[in-house]
C-alpha cells in the first residue's frame, strides 16, 4: 500500500467553460480532506486552482501553494494558505511540488497543466520517482487525450506498463483508491553502455 499524505493537483488558473470543472475541484477537495490528505498545488487564488484550494481550506484541510515569483501577481497568489512558497523559477516550482507530494492528479486545465502532467509521468516512466499519477476526466474533458495516448501505445512509442502508469477515473474517490493500491512497475535501464 502506498502512503498518501500529500497530493499535488495540476489544474487551470482559469475556470474553463463548464461549471462542472469547478464542481469537480470541490469534490476532489472534499475527498482529500475526508482522507486527511494535504493539498499541494500551484499557489493561485483564481480559476480551478483557487476553487480546489478554497474548498480544502473551508473544510479545515491543509494547503501548500508553490508559485514562481514572476507569476505571483499574474496568477494572483493565494495569501491564506497553510504554506505559500515563492520560487525563483518554474523549474524550482515543479521540483518543489514533486518533492512535497506523494502523488499527482490533473484536473481540467490548459497547456501548463498538460506540461506538468507529462513531465511528472515521464519522471515516473524513467524511474525518477515511484508515485502514482492520474487524470480526473471531468465531463469527458480528457477523452481526446486518452484516445491519443492509446494511439501512441498502439504505435509502440510507449509500453503497456508505462501507459498504465497514468490512471484515469471520473470520480475522485475511485482515483484515490487506485492511488492507495498503486504498485509501480519495475523500470529497466533505458540504454546499455554500448548504446550511448
Amino acid at each position: 500500500m502506498t502512503p498518501i499524505n500529500s497530493l499535488c493537483i495540476y489544474c487551470g488558473s482559469s475556470p474553463g467553460r463548464l461549471d462542472a470543472y469547478a464542481s469537480a475541484a470541490v469534490a476532489l477537495a472534499e475527498s482529500l480532506v475526508s482522507r486527511n490528505i494535504r493539498l499541494v498545488y500551484g499557489g493561485a487564488s483564481i480559476g480551478i486552482m483557487g476553487r480546489v484550494a478554497d474548498q480544502v481550506l473551508k473544510l479545515g484541510g491543509q494547503v501548500v501553494g508553490v508559485i514562481p515569483k514572476a507569476l505571483a501577481h499574474k496568477e494572483v497568489a493565494h495569501h491564506h494558505l497553510t504554506e505559500l512558497h515563492v520560487t525563483q523559477s518554474m523549474h524550482e516550482r515543479k521540483m518543489l511540488m514533486a518533492e512535497l507530494a506523494d502523488g499527482f492528479i490533473a484536473l481540467p486545465g490548459g497547456i501548463g497543466t498538460l506540461e506538468e502532467l507529462f513531465e511528472i509521468w515521464t519522471w515516473a516512466q524513467l524511474g525518477f520517482h515511484h508515485k502514482p499519477c492520474g487524470l480526473l476526466n471531468v465531463e469527458g474533458y480528457y477523452d481526446a487525450l486518452i484516445e491519443f495516448l492509446d494511439h501512441v501505445k498502439a504505435e509502440q512509442f510507449v509500453k503497456e506498463h508505462h501507459h498504465a502508469m497514468l490512471m484515469v477515473e471520473t470520480h475522485p474517490d475511485a482515483l484515490l483508491e487506485r492511488f492507495v493500491n498503486y504498485r509501480p512497475p519495475a523500470v529497466k535501464h533505458w540504454l546499455g553502455k554500448d548504446e550511448t
